[in-house]
Order: C-alpha cells, then structure tokens, then sequence
C-alpha cells in the first residue's frame, strides 16, 4: 500500500469529495422528498380548507335572503282620530323604518363616502378594502380601515345579531358566512334596498335605532329634512356609538364629521362651498337630547296607555297563546301599530277637570317615605312613613292621619322625625320621599253602546312614571250603594217577578248578628218601593230585596254577569246589598256594568283598543268586545227610570222623608241617569251614570282611607266633578232621551203597596195622594188591590177608633202595619188607632136600644173604660176588612 504524502492527500481529497457527493445526494432527496410533502400537505391543506370552507358555507343560516330587514321597532300607538300617543320602546327596540325616498341624498352619501366608497359598484363584498384590512392587521396599521361592506354590516347586524363572538374561530366563520350572504343579498336586492335597510338597522346611540328615530333623537325632525352638517354628524356615530355619541362624545364626533365630510368632497358628493358651509354650521349647540329614559322619566305613559298596555297582552296571551314574556316582547320591540279607542278630545276634558284644582275643597297630602340609616354599632334599619305614624302615636298626637295641609308641612314632620330618630354617629345611607295630592280621584268614560273606553283618569296630579298605580283600573274599592241597583233590584225585577212599585217595609233590620241602618237621619219611612229605593238609596228596601226577594247567591250571580270579576265566596251575606264586599271593585268595572243597564241590558265588556296590526301591516288582533244579554230590555228600562229620577232634585212620600241622591250631578239639556254611593265610614265615595250616549264612573277618596271629613274634601265633591266633565262632553248634542221599549207598559199604582189603587182611599192617604203612574214590564201588572191602606170610621174629635158615646164620626185613612214589625216608622205614625178616650159612659146617657145588653131594657151608664168592659163588645168582626181584604175593623166603623 502506498502510504506516500501525496497518495494520503490523494485519498483524503478523494474522500472528501466522495462524502460531498453523498451529502449532496443525501440533502437532494431530502428536500425532494420535502417538496413532495409539502406540496402534498398543500394539496391536503388545500383540500381541508377548502372542505371546511365549504362546509362552513354550507352551515351559514338558513334565511331568506330577499327579507332581510331590520327588525325590533317601537310600536306606534294611535288614538280614535288617527294620533299617534306614545311609542312603546324597550332597549334595542327603539326603531321606526323609512323608505328610501324619505333619505336625504346627503345622508346616503355620507354613509356611503366613509364606509364603503365602491357600494354601488360592487357584488356585496370588496376584495380591495379586503386586502387593505388584511394588510393593515399584518403591519399593524390600525388607519387602513375595514373590509366590511354596507352589505356586509346589514348582514351582520340583521343574521348575526350584531357579530358579537368571541373566538377566532368563531369570527372567521362568521366572517365567510357573512361573504357568501352578502354576495347573495346582492344578487337579489337592490343597492337602495340596501342601502335603506341598513340605515333603519344601525344603532346611532341614545337607544337610536334606525337614521329616523335618530333624526327626532338629536336634531328633533324629520330624516327628510337633515342638512349636510346633520348628515355627517349622524354617519360619524355608526362606527363607535358610545365613542362619537354627539352629545356624550361631542369633540370625537366633531372630528369624525369633518373627516366624513372630506371624504364626500374627495368623492364628488359635495363641493368646496358646500362642505365650507357645513363646517361653519354650530350643528352641536341644538342637538336634543331625548333619550328613551330621559323621556320616560319626564312624560310617563298616560293612564290609558297604562291600561292598554295590560289589556294587549292578555289578548296576545288569550287569542294568540303567546307568553308572558312573548307578549311583552312583541309589544315593546315587535313594531305594532295599536288602534286605541281613545277619543282626544274628550280624554282633555276627562284630564283637565279631575286636575282642576277648583273641582276640590282639600289639598292634602299623603306621603311614601324610606329611610335607611347605618346606626353607630354597624347595623342598618330601614324606616317609611307607618314609623312616622307610630312617632305621632307614641307622642300622643292621636289626630294624625298620615295628611298634610302642604308639602312644607311635610318636610317640617319628617325633619322632626328624623331629629327624634337619628343618635350620635348615626349615618343616613338613602333617604326618598314622594308626596300625592289627596283625595284622589279616577274616572272612566266609554261608549255603551261599543264597550269603547274614550277616556280614563287613574288619578289626581302629576303622573311621574309609567305602569303604576292606576286608580281607574286595578285598584279595588267598596262600591257602596252602587251595588244595590246589580246585586238586588235588577235580578229582583230581571228574574223574581218584582216590579218597580214592588214594597219592602223600611223598619228595624236585623239578619244574624248584624242589624242594619239607612244613611238618612230623617228616620225609617215604612213601605217603600224600588223605585224609592233606588231614588233615596234606601240600605234597608235593599238588603230586604236581596235576602227576601233575589238570595245572595242570585245577586253574586248577577254582579259576575255584569263583569264585576272581584266577588268572593265570602260575599254570600246580605251585606252584599250594599257593596259590602271582601275585595271591592274597580272603577272600570263599575262602570262596565252600569254601561250595560244604559246599553238595553247587553254587556259588553270595555275595551281600549280595536285591532293591531304587526309590522307588516297585517292584522294581528281584531278587538271585538265580549258581548252577552244581562237583563231583559224592560229591566234595563225600568232601571233606567228609576235611576232618572234620582238625579232629579225631590223628596220622598213621607211625613219627614230623605231627599234624592244624585241631583248634584243633573246635566242641564241632557237625560241623564245614575247612582250614587257612599261607604259606609265615608271612606269611598262614587258616582255612575250614563246619557243615552256615554257611561261614565268616578270614584273618589283617599288612598290610605282616611274618612272624607269636611277637612279632607267631603262626600259630595265628585258629583260636580262629574257633572262638569259629562256637560262638557255632550255640548252641542242634542237629547233623544231614553227610549222606551216594546215590552213596557204603565198602570196606576198605589206607592205604598205596590198594587192596584183604590179610589178614595190610597188618594187620600194623610200624606197627600199615594198614587202614581209606574212603568212595567208587559205582564207584570198587579191584579190585586192595595191592602196597606185601611179606611175606617172614626171619632170626629179624638180621630180614633169611636165607643159608643163618640157622637159624631167620620172616616179617615190608615196604614196597616205588617205583622212583627214594632218600630216606630213614618207610616206607623197612621197605623190604626186604639179606641177614643174621650167619650165614655161617665158624659154621655145612651138612647134605649143602643149599648143595651143582651136583653133589651132601660138606658144603662157604663163605667169607664167601655167597651172593653162590656161583656157583648166585639171589637174585631171578621166581616169587616179593608179593601186588600187584610185589616178587621169594628163593628161600628163602616166604611
């Protein structure tokens, strides 16, 4: 072997490029190989992609692309002559839709200019703002502006809620889903489709959805009648609506405005002159600031959108099955539009007379007070106005009840209060206090013969908030003698066979443990009818009606079918005569029931609105008022008479007689009939009536029920009130009266029994003629004659029942008084009398033959005391009767 010097190098270079070679071929087929899966690995990756791309696309929403618009409007509520009256909104709901002729042109080209310059060239996306967006993510560039276009965006806000993920993931596929939708929204809408829906779909701050509310929102118009400046203040605020807000973030929209409006020079929307113009424009210093709560806060819902508002849920809820939380839902963001039944006119009157401060004699005040206060050893308690109360008890102030003469009145209390109250290191941690006029008031008008509420107060003074108490509505109150005319006299006239001239004995009352009175104080009156009943409000003609005439049961059943919907069971009593009842009612349903009496005796059931239309204009719900015949036509007639003439200024038949309840309330020019009532610690006081066009009911008193004392505005206050708002209603109308059905007729009564007069006898009853022309119903006509009057012979001088001796007699007219009754009424006054006691035998020599005994024989002297101590005296003789056929008088009376 040659181990030479050049035969080492020799081999060392021979090795070396041996290894270079195979190195060489080592890295070749190793980077052959990695090309090979490389671009196998594309190929795949490609694949891959492209699959989940695809699949991606595949999984995008299923929508219809040709009805993509925005969604969530306000719902617009529109009064009986076409007035809108509020919008109901929630948040995200606060839109109303204009079409693309309403869209100033700078208003589109603002938009248009900034956020996407090539919309109207191109299919839905644009891959050069694309690469731009990629490019300016990749260098960091936040200036290079998005990729989204106006499609784009009215995709995301209108099927992706808005674009709200959260992942990478998420929003890359949402990103491709967006890209294929917009390119299919693009084939199928027009570019000022678009355009429009994308500018009703955009939140522009405040809870302004949509350029159109926004418009109102800011600058108090119309979109159609925006100037540029105005345009360009509202395209700056899409983008970031909190960080442009032009009233929140005035100095950041600014900025936005003027770069907005150099983008619309650059484009050719504008001119130089007009863009200097813009500029110079203090657009800032009148922009309005009326966000929803803003508005809320200082013009609440009115009463009756209160009311409406229930009722459409519960026929959205009844009708169409929704949800609670559907309905809801629906109303405030489902662009309704409401047909209420409220006339504006006269819901005016309706308010300006229950705020008429003059319409009342009392302006107290109630207040509701919290107080919350960290005491010094770390505990907290929290106090309102019943410690107030227990602060006046505990220093024996025992006339407080809970009313202020003013509000400094009540300020100086509760600051008395609180010295008494807090210690040393005691710390207030929340104080309110809200003060309400006193007494209140709430009033309901409404149409009887539609069941259409026109107007509706649910209460006295400023309305502060929206969904509270409504005193018209949902607040329930002891109805007092309104009751008597639903619960006694319609069912007894309706259904038991009494009549209006039917009598119940006014006396001593007792049912149980419970023994009832009248109102009046002129005493009990003896028979009275229904009519008087009703006329003079007579507690004991009704509970006597009910318990003996109808049964509890019966009237429950009545009320309920008059849509009184608060009975109980425990209001089988006989209280219920006289609105004595667990819950109470409401306003609204008191007057729905007397409605009823005024509409024939058809009820139908008040209603505030007449149809809803969904956002498309389709009719959503048609209101027709539940409708049933309560009471017989001629039942409702007679009612109706009667209740006429309560509101006519009389007395009763009576010696010393109450007078008629409701003549405060007469409306000049107009028939008119109602009813009042009174609770009876004169807690609550009412009033329902109706002409022959309008029902109407107001109740008044304090809402913690304080009496209605002289100091706090007394009992009769409300009767003016609503005589003042139904005069005013019915100006110029002219008076039809009240039509007098088919089914009546009249007969000529006796007042005092309810029958058939006897000539000469229930003529000349001491009080003056008893008998009177009634109304019936066909076939209920009394046949018998009146058996409550008695004539009979008596002394001329003692004018009582004559002896013998009573040398002159004449006859007079007497009441028969019911057997068990022992109190002392107006007709017991002329009950029959005992025997004269001024002639006896002691001054008079009877003829031979007269008071003789059995015997015959010589003129006798009686002793004192006859007849009742002669043996052959009879002084009752079954032949003798009045003309009913009912009281026995003496032999010697005659008739």
């Amino acid at each position: 072997m040659n181990y030479g010097k050049q035969s080492t190098e020799k081999k060392i270079r021979s090795a070396n490029s041996k290894a270079r070679k195979y190195t060489t071929k080592v890295f070749l087929a190793f980077f052959k190989s990695l090309f090979v899966l490389c671009l196998f690995g594309g190929i795949v990756a490609a694949s891959i992609g492209f699959g989940m791309a695809k699949g991606i696309i595949d999984n995008a929403p299923e929508v219809d692309i040709a009805t993509i618009v925005p969604n969530e409007y306000a719902t617009t509520v529109y009064d009986s002559a076409g007035n809108v009256t509020e919008t109901l909104v929630t948040a995200g709901s606060n839109r109303e839709e204009a079409s693309y002729d309403e869209l100033p042109k700078n208003l589109i080209n603002a938009f248009v200019s900034y956020e996407d310059a090539r919309f109207w060239d191109h299919n839905g996306i644009d891959l050069r703002s694309i690469m731009r967006a990629v490019k300016g993510v990749l260098t960091g560039d936040s200036s290079a502006g998005g990729g989204s276009t106006i499609t784009q965006q009215l995709i995301k806000n209108s099927v992706f809620g808005g674009g709200m993920e959260k992942s990478f993931g998420e929003r890359l596929e949402r990103k491709l889903q967006e890209w294929f939708l917009a390119v299919k929204l693009d084939g199928a809408m027009s570019k000022e489709q678009i355009i429009t829906n994308y500018l009703n779909t955009i939140n522009l701050g405040n809870n302004s959805l949509g350029v159109k509310v926004a418009a109102r929102r800011y600058f108090n118009k119309e979109v159609s009648d925006l100037t540029l400046s105005e345009c360009a203040v509202l395209a700056g605020i899409t983008q970031n609506p909190s960080k442009f807000n032009p009233i929140t973030g005035q100095k950041a929209n600014s900025d936005k405005q003027k770069v907005i409006l150099q983008y619309m020079l650059d484009q050719g929307y504008i001119t130089k002159e007009e863009e200097d113009k813009a500029l110079a424009d203090d657009v800032y210093s009148r922009i309005q600031n009326v966000d929803t709560a803003t508005k809320e806060t200082s013009s609440p819902y009115s009463y009756f959108t209160d009311e409406l508002v229930e009722q459409v849920k519960k026929a959205m809820k009844d009708q169409l099955g929704y949800t609670d939380t559907q309905a809801h839902n629906l109303l405030y963001s489902g662009g309704l539009s409401i047909y209420t039944t409220q006339d504006p006119k006269l819901q005016t009157i309706v308010d300006e007379e229950i705020n008429n401060p003059e319409n009342y004699s009392a302006a107290r005040y109630s207040i509701e007070y919290r107080l919350s206060v960290t005491h010094k050893d770390g505990t907290t308690t929290h106090y309102s106005q019943e410690n107030i109360k227990h602060y006046h008890r505990e220093n024996g102030d025992t006339g407080y009840d809970g009313l202020y003469n003013s509000e400094e009145a009540v300020q100086a209390d509760i600051e008395g209060y609180k010295a008494y109250l807090l210690q040393d290191g005691d710390t207030i941690l929340g104080e309110s206090l809200h003060k309400t006029l006193q007494p209140q008031a709430s009033f309901v008008l409404m149409d009887q013969k539609t069941g259409e509420v026109k107007a509706i107060s649910g209460g006295r003074g400023q309305k502060t908030a929206s969904l509270t108490l409504n005193r018209a509505s949902n607040t329930y109150r002891q109805p007092g003698s309104t009751f008597k005319v639903l619960t006694a006299f319609a069912p007894a006239m309706d259904t038991c066979g009494a009549t209006l001239g039917t009598v119940y004995y006014d006396s001593v009352y007792t049912v149980g443990n419970k023994t009832f009175s009248n109102w009046y104080s002129s005493g009990y009156q003896g028979y009275s009818s229904i009519r008087e009943g009703i006329i003079y409000s007579m507690n004991i003609v009704a509970v006597r009606c009910l318990m003996e005439t109808v049964t509890p049961q019966l009237g429950v059943e009545y009320a309920k079918n008059f849509g009184i919907t608060s009975l109980t069971d425990t209001d089988y009593n006989p209280a219920l005569a006289l609105g004595g009842i667990t819950t109470g009612v409401s306003n609204l349903e008191l007057t729905g029931a007397f409605a009823t009496i005024a509409n024939g005796g058809v009820y139908k059931k008040p209603i505030f609105f007449t149809r809803i239309l969904d956002h498309d204009g389709k009719v959503l719900i048609d209101n027709t008022p539940e409708t049933h015949r309560v009471l017989k036509d001629s039942t409702a007639f007679l009612l109706t008479d009667a209740m006429a003439d309560s509101m006519e200024s009389s007395r009763k038949f009576s010696s010393s007689g109450p007078s008629s309840t409701s003549a405060a309330a007469r409306i000049p020019g107009m028939s008119a009939a109602g009813k009042s009532g009174t609770t009876t610690a004169n807690n609550d006081i009412w009033f329902v009536g109706y002409t022959p066009y309008y029902t109407a009911g107001i109740w008044a008193g304090c809402d913690d029920n304080q009496k209605l004392t002289k100091q706090n505005g007394g009992t009769s206050f409300h009767k003016g009130i609503w005589r003042k708002i139904m005069t005013r209603v019915h100006e110029g109308m002219s008076d039809p009266g009240f039509t007098v059905p088919d089914s009546i007729e009249t007969a000529q009564i006796c007042r005092k029994s309810g029958k058939l007069a006897v000539s000469g006898v229930c003529t000349n009853d001491p009080r003056g003629n008893a008998v009177y022309t009634e109304f019936f119903a066909k076939g209920t006509v009394p046949t018998d004659v009146c058996n409550n009057h008695v004539r009979a012979t008596v002394c001329s001088v003692s004018h009582r029942l004559p002896t013998p001796y009573c040398p002159e007699r004449t006859t007079a007219i007497f009441m028969a008084i019911p057997a068990g009754e022992e109190g002392a009424t107006d007709d017991s006054k002329y009950a029959m009398p005992g025997y004269c006691t001024i002639h006896s035998a002691n001054s008079i020599i009877l003829p031979p033959g007269d008071g003789q005994n059995s015997s015959g024989g010589s003129p006798q002297q009686y002793e004192p005391g006859y007849p009742s101590q002669n043996p052959g005296y009879t002084p009752q003789n079954p032949g003798y009767t009045n003309p009913g056929g009912a009281t026995q008088i003496p032999p010697w009376g005659g008739y």
